[in-house]
């Protein structure tokens, strides 16, 4: 076959990332922008030896469940790749990704289906839009790079964050040039603002604004600015500035000014309130990460009474804190000492008394605790997943089950089969949509130690 030829092809499943499945002379081909019961003209771009990568060229006859993206942007930002399918079979072909990161390993039967997301459009509440400047009319640009590139496009309006958020960016467009505040250059490495992100609390609908700068202390002109904007708008509640004048990928660093009102928003899971800073880590989508702190808090009411419970790679502790009433005592562990330091104010904020909070590496802080254990151990980890010397400190630990939340079937099904060949045993796996229109999966899995 030669590249660039165009050919009918038949989807008929989505891969982990969101593509189209096609067999094209018995070779996988991946297609984007594809929905399973597509037929589509393709075009083969890149052909290896044990698949092919094609890009869609026509949908000849569509798919039952292709919907018309309600995104006027969807086809130029990608952040929304399965927004083209209707999202009741998004949650199906979701639970099917699970099911083939399982496959072999656990039978289909104990994976659950897909726990919808509460909301699905205005769910995402946090945005980080990269900022740019047009060359010749020195228009502020603001919004998400285009898929595997670093073009902005320029969202006016994004269906899956709360409006103000497009207010208060198409305000920042408008009147920062004003204030001689310049789109970040990367390239060359100038101009002063690089980032804006925008936290909203999904309980008070309050905002918090972060205007990241390429400086290293924050000019007047930005200060004047800050208040400008802070004025303007009831919901939002503070405008900090994070000074990130480093060459690099990286959105935020740990130097965030206090500028104009508060440095945080509070938000409320399980009844438990969080601040919830700059630089805090919390899941973009509170109403479904509540669905899963839900989930897990009545499972252990119903199956325990006051136990003791491990909270590893605790972050802010959400976990531990949400869990503490239903438990005799918590001990959660997470390195970054700003997340610790954020769970300590949660901890006195909410009048908790029955958690201990560890600043150290979970591996390390694991292996030296030899002489205890704990009836339950929670686990979420980044997206890497578990090392195996973690997994035989937990399994030593842990008297009764592990409650692993992960982000990715793949390192989850791989740690799985070392817990399995280890003797444990997965009760369930039920399937939680954090991201709508993405092929991404929250999944908590309950393991029984045998």
């Amino acid at each position: 076959m030669e590249n660039k030829e165009e050919i009918i092809a038949d989807i008929e499943k989505l891969s982990s990332d969101g593509r189209g499945i096609a067999h094209i002379d018995g070779k996988v081909t991946f297609v984007g922008q594809t929905c399973p019961g597509d037929k589509c003209k393709i075009k083969i771009l890149k052909e290896n030896k044990s698949y092919n990568i094609a890009e869609l060229v026509e949908i000849v006859e569509k798919s039952p469940h292709r919907v018309k993206p309600f995104c006027p942007m969807y086809n130029v930002c990608g952040a929304c790749s399965l927004q083209h399918i209707d999202y009741n079979y998004q949650l199906e072909l979701k639970k099917t990704i699970v099911e083939d990161s399982m496959r072999g390993l656990l039978d289909a039967s104990i994976i659950d289906d897909v726990v919808p997301s509460p909301e699905i459009k205005e769910f995402r509440h946090k945005i980080q839009y990269p900022v740019r400047q047009t060359q010749v009319s020195k228009r502020i640009l603001a919004g998400y790079f285009k898929p595997k590139s670093h073009d902005i496009v320029n969202i006016k309006y994004c269906p899956i964050q709360p409006h103000i958020c497009d207010e208060i960016m198409e305000f920042i467009r408008e009147n920062a040039p004003k204030y001689k505040i310049e789109g970040y250059n990367e390239k060359k490495h100038s101009g002063l603002l690089r980032h804006v992100v925008i936290r909203v609390s999904a309980k008070t609908g309050d905002n918090l604004v972060v205007l990241v700068l390429n400086a290293d202390k924050v000019p007047e002109r930005v200060k004047d600015f800050a208040q400008l904007l802070f004025d303007k708008f009831d919901k939002i509640v503070g405008v900090t500035a994070n000074l990130n004048s480093q060459k690099t990928n990286l959105i935020l660093t740990n130097k965030t000014i206090p500028l104009f009102g508060k440095d945080y928003i509070e938000e409320t899971l399980c009844g438990v309130t969080f601040k919830i800073g700059s630089n805090t880590f919390f899941q973009i989508n509170p109403k479904s990460a509540e669905n899963i702190f839900r989930y897990v808090k009545d499972y252990i009411k119903s199956n325990y009474t006051k136990p003791t419970i491990l909270d590893a790679y605790a972050g802010i502790s959400a976990f531990g804190l949400v869990m503490s009433d239903v438990a005799s005592e918590v001990t959660s562990v997470e390195e970054c000492k700003a997340s610790v330091d954020t769970a300590k104010e949660v901890k006195k904020l909410n009048g908790i008394n029955n958690i201990k909070l560890y600043c150290m590496d979970c591996e390390e802080f694991l292996a030296d605790k030899t002489d205890k254990s704990y009836d339950i151990t929670i686990l979420d980890p980044p997206r890497k997943g578990c090392t195996q010397k973690t997994l035989d400190s937990v399994l030593n630990l842990t008297k009764s089950e592990i409650i692993y939340v992960s982000c990715n079937p793949a390192t989850l099904a791989r740690d799985l089969k070392y817990l399995t060949d280890k003797n444990a045993t997965v009760k369930s796996i039920r399937p939680f949509d954090m991201f709508c229109h993405s092929p991404h999966i929250e999944d908590v899995a309950i393991i029984k130690i045998n």
